[in-house]
């Protein structure tokens, strides 16, 4: 199979591109199968979650075509416009490196606010975690309540960097790599979970306990990584 390797550390960008060369020249035909994720992981030399966004990317532009259950097919050209492909911005930030950065940057800011939070501080977290039940409760995706949570605890913190770079990562988050991305990961059961671990947050937030709000929000964002991951397995198994 005619593939490069691409040295680890290259963003899903220019897998993508790779992908999209061969596509081009006839090397994987329209209506034809790419290999699973797991084999052009290894037949490219990086890891599975570099490949997962580099497919999303793809499939965002209209270049291929994921079907569950049965693997990811090239799309004939003309027969998709995509979903925001035309406008898709290169540079946008791969989804799954976000949630890594996430987890780094938030732990520490729930720590923050966890020192400096004030009561009514506090209480906008409160009100943007019932909002989140409510939503989930009415059959809505609760990602307005989630952002609003996320944006407290950073408003919280005390540092006006820390939050604008929070709010840097949920302008991205609405982006249509992450968008696609959540159709394949966000069901019931993923926010049940999700406000489970917000909750958490929350409770050690409003004790002031710094080293449990930096625990609390990294295992909410190690376990949202970790869902994420299994769903792209489970939708393209093969």
């Amino acid at each position: 199979m005619p593939l490069q390797s691409v040295e680890p550390q290259r963003l899903y960008r220019q897998i993508a591109e790779q992908l999209r060369s061969l596509i081009a020249a006839g090397e994987f035909t329209p209506g034809s199968r790419l290999p699973a994720e797991r084999d052009l992981a290894r037949q490219l030399g990086v890891s599975r979650p570099t490949v997962r966004e580099a497919l999303i990317a793809l499939e965002v532009e209209g270049v291929i075509d994921v079907r569950t259950g049965s693997g990811i097919y090239v799309v004939q050209p003309g027969t998709r416009s995509g979903a925001n492909g035309a406008g898709h911005d290169p540079a946008e930030w791969g989804p799954l490196e976000l949630m890594r950065a996430r987890e780094l940057v938030e732990g520490e800011v729930a720590a923050l606010a966890a020192r400096n939070a004030k009561k009514a501080q506090i209480a906008t977290m409160s009100s943007a975690l019932a909002q989140m039940h409510e939503q989930a409760g009415a059959g809505i995706v609760p990602r307005v309540g989630d952002e609003a949570f996320h944006t407290a605890v950073a408003q919280a913190c005390g540092n006006e960097v820390l939050r604008d770079t929070v709010h840097g990562y949920w302008k991205a988050r609405s982006g249509p790599l992450f968008e696609r991305l959540g159709e394949y990961f966000e069901n019931p059961a993923s926010w049940r979970a999700a406000l489970v671990e917000h909750a958490a947050v929350l409770e050690a937030i409003r004790a002031h306990d710094p080293l449990a709000a930096r625990a609390a929000m990294q295992s909410h964002l190690k376990k949202a990584y970790t869902r994420y991951s299994a769903s792209w397995r489970r939708a393209n198994s093969s």
